[in-house]
């Protein structure tokens, strides 16, 4: 497993490199050691999607594992509704769209996509606010081609 990029590092690697290197170094440890309070209330925030209490529909997916075999990618989605084919990423407050933001979504996208799932819409949704935020498909960004 030591080839694989794990999805929600690709957002901590633009934030900060250093980040993936103590999350390593303390991963057995308290979470206190090598997360910030805004780090920690994001956790606190991603309960319901994690403990699959976010929804009760049938069309609403939440903390699928995902794993892309072409790009070595592994993670957890947040939101997928398979009624509207749109894949959502839920951040604890947006103040603006990072990149980081965008290449996770990317990759859960890529990673859902080659697993046979149809998606043809991606957000990212502020849960403080309950802002949403289309992001446009990879292959309809410019910037990639």
């Amino acid at each position: 497993m030591d080839d694989v990029i794990i999805i929600s590092y690709l957002n901590d690697f633009i934030f900060c490199p250093a980040s993936i290197y103590f999350h390593k170094l303390y991963a057995s440890g308290d979470i206190l050691m090598y997360q910030t309070a805004y780090q920690i209330d994001g956790t606190k925030a991603h309960e319901a999607v994690d403990n699959n209490t976010y929804s009760t529909k049938k069309s609403i997916i939440t903390s699928l594992d995902v794993y892309s075999e072409k790009y070595g990618l592994f993670g957890k989605i947040d939101i997928f509704d398979s009624d509207r084919k749109l894949l959502i990423e839920r951040k604890k407050h947006v103040a603006k769209i990072y990149d980081g933001y965008v290449f996770q979504l990317y990759a859960q996208y890529y990673a859902m996509t080659e697993m046979g799932y149809e998606i043809k819409r991606l957000e990212v949704r502020s849960i403080d606010d309950n802002k949403k935020y289309g992001i446009t498909l990879p292959n309809e960004n410019e910037i990639l081609y």
